[in-house]
């Protein structure tokens, strides 16, 4: 996957916490699992993929036992972990962000999904094609 199709795939893993913050100016446990994965998907780019430009092309977390599980670890200083660290919330926070805009921006859009998901409680992904290209 290209960095670009990665940062897309973590604004749409921090959508749910986004829309629930736009609608109820709250925050619920519900969105704990997207977090996670968000969070794990941004310190791959930065340790594992070389997306990062401070570190370039260096591997900081090599994978072991990968069809066990997939343990990592670090193999940097203190100082470069925390500093992996703030990439990642950066990146996480940064991608966020890009999710509250496009919300925000199509709100008509998400309270008619809602509307729909309340009555029907499923949607495929023709029915949701459908109301977004209306």
């Amino acid at each position: 996957m290209s960095q670009e199709e990665l940062e897309n795939k973590i604004a749409t893993l921090t959508g749910g916490r986004a829309a629930e913050e736009l609608v109820f100016h709250s925050a619920s446990t519900g969105a704990s699992n997207d977090i996670e994965q968000a969070t794990k998907l941004a310190r791959a780019m930065i340790t594992r993929y070389g997306m990062s430009k401070d570190f370039d092309m260096v591997a900081m977390e090599t994978v072991t036992n990968q069809y066990l599980g997939g343990d990592t670890s670090l193999s940097c200083s203190a100082e470069t972990q925390a500093e992996i660290d703030r990439q990642v919330v950066e990146l996480v926070k940064r991608q966020h962000e890009k999710a509250d805009q496009i919300l925000a921006e199509n709100r008509e859009k998400l309270d008619e999904l809602a509307a729909y998901l309340y009555e029907k409680e499923t949607i495929t992904g023709e029915e949701f094609m459908k109301i977004l290209a209306a």
